[in-house]
């Protein structure tokens, strides 16, 4: 093929491949604005906006979601108690703390909607060890706080709900053991939690520097409350983990305490229930927890879904202690899978 065919050719394939292109470039551009069949132009006669100025919006046909969607700033309560203790709004440092941690609790969606689900299931279970202790209510959202109420392991090996090293777990009460670990026991881990609450409220005065000093410790707190020569939490300058603490505490019970108000339309079938159980009382050591849940007519998994702090497939007891065995009220297939 001569010269003069070659650049005919060469000529005729950079045609044909831009005619390719440009039919590509249209089939995406088509696909793409075809996509979405809720999207609703600024000029369409579905939208109720059309001849104004306020761009594009999205609609939604899910009646829990408004028709448009904006990004607006949360709204900060008028007043607002810790444990009947008032937090002092009128502070600029206050409230623009305050503030941030409700704009980043609001808009974090997936975290604030779990808390939400599972203050349902946990919050009965704490708040009545709360009360029998002489423990403000408010404490419960330390629990959420140090862990989205999940039995979770820091990596300073914090345990549970609660978030007890191992040395403090013991000094409060609970048993660490081979076996057991009690701090995944929620009603005794909030027990012991209860515990460190009224010794700090009693070495500070104040639920405030006791919620916390749940993050700094006691002896942390009372050595910045000597250096700063302050008593009130709210005059101390902290390292920022502890600074955002009590804020974010204060945050998500406001947050939780109006969830609507905050965008949070979740209706209560979405919720997470309590599961009913029984206990059994066992004073023995069970040599196989497997056979032991297959005998009560349950099986391994549901034993350990009740039963956190069972750490081991077995349980010792030499010394005849009472440990009680979550069992469920009602086995159906909401709770036990059968199995093939």
């Amino acid at each position: 093929m001569n010269r003069s065919n070659q650049k005919k050719m060469s000529i005729f394939q950079i045609i044909i491949n831009t005619i390719v292109l440009i039919i590509f470039s249209l089939i995406c551009i088509l696909l793409l604005t075809t996509y979405n069949p809720n999207f609703i132009g600024e000029d369409s006669p579905k939208n109720e906006n059309a001849g104004t100025d306020s761009g594009a919006v999205l609609q939604f046909d899910d009646g829990r979601f408004p028709h448009q969607y904006k990004i607006i700033s949360p709204p900060l309560p008028e007043s607002l108690y810790f444990c009947g203790e008032r937090v002092p709004l009128e502070n600029y440092d206050v409230r623009e703390r305050l503030d941030r941690e409700i704009v980043v609790n609001t808009y974090w969606h997936s975290s604030m909607v779990f808390f939400i689900k599972r203050s349902n299931r946990w919050f009965p279970l704490i708040e009545p060890i709360l009360k029998k202790n002489g423990i403000p209510e408010d404490m419960k959202y330390v629990a959420l706080i140090e862990s989205d109420l999940l039995n979770v392991v820091s990596p300073a090996q914090a345990v549970g709900f609660w978030q007890f090293v191992k040395s403090a777990a013991i000094e409060y009460g609970l048993e660490v053991s081979e076996s057991v670990d009690e701090r995944y026991n929620v009603e005794k881990a909030t027990e012991a939690a209860c515990r460190y609450l009224k010794k700090a409220k009693a070495k500070f005065g104040s639920w405030t520097l006791a919620a916390a000093s749940y993050n700094m410790g006691i002896k942390g707190v009372e050595r910045q409350l000597e250096r700063q020569k302050t008593k009130n939490y709210y005059n101390l300058v902290l390292n920022p983990e502890t600074s955002r603490y009590m804020f974010r505490i204060l945050a998500v019970r406001t947050i939780l305490s109006d969830p609507s108000k905050y965008g949070f339309d979740i209706k209560n079938e979405d919720l997470y229930f309590p599961i009913e159980t029984y206990e059994i009382n066992i004073t023995t050591s069970i040599d196989d927890l497997a056979d032991w849940a297959f005998m009560h007519g349950i099986n391994y998994k549901i034993l350990k879904d009740l039963n956190p702090w069972l750490r081991t497939n077995y349980l010792k007891n030499p010394t005849g202690k009472v440990y009680k065995i979550k069992m469920p009220k009602v086995i159906d297939e909401t709770i036990l899978i059968k199995e093939d």
